[in-house]
C-alpha cells in the first residue's frame, strides 16, 4: 500500500511564501518520478510540477514558473514544494502524486497514487 501525505499548507498574504512536503511510504521511492498538481474551487485539477526519479530533471506549468521550485530528498522519502510570491489565483488543494517511471509527466493520468491534498490560501 502507497501512501502519499501532504504537509505545509496554510494561509498566506500575497508575495509570500509556502513550502509544502510530501512523505512517501510504501513503494521505492527512488524509482518513481513525483509531481504536484492543484486544484482550486471551481477548477479542474491542474499541474504544477514534476520531478524525475533522480532529481536531476523538473517541469513546471508555466503559471508557476520562476516562482515554485520542486525538489526531493530520496533519502528521506520526500518530496517539496517551495513556492514564493505567491498569489491569489494560487488558492487551491495541492496533491502529490506518484509516477511508475523515472521521467516527469503533466498528466494527472499518468500518475497512480495520490495523496488526501494540503489547502493553500493566498489572500490580497
Amino acid at each position: 500500500q502507497v501512501q502519499l501525505v501532504e504537509s505545509g499548507g496554510g494561509s498566506v498574504q500575497a508575495g509570500g511564501s509556502l513550502r509544502l512536503s510530501c512523505a512517501a511510504s510504501g513503494r521505492i521511492f527512488s524509482s518513481v518520478a513525483m509531481g504536484w498538481f492543484r486544484q482550486g474551487p471551481g477548477k479542474e485539477r491542474e499541474f504544477v510540477a514534476a520531478i524525475s526519479r533522480s532529481g536531476s530533471s523538473t517541469y513546471y506549468a508555466d503559471s508557476v514558473k520562476g516562482r515554485f521550485t520542486i525538489s526531493r530528498d530520496n533519502a528521506k522519502n520526500t518530496v517539496a514544494l517551495q513556492m514564493n510570491s505567491l498569489k491569489p489565483e494560487d488558492t487551491a488543494s495541492y496533491y502529490c502524486a506518484s509516477r511508475p517511471s523515472s521521467f516527469t509527466s503533466r498528466y494527472a493520468s499518468d500518475y497512480d497514487y495520490w495523496g488526501q491534498g494540503t489547502q493553500v490560501t493566498v489572500s490580497s
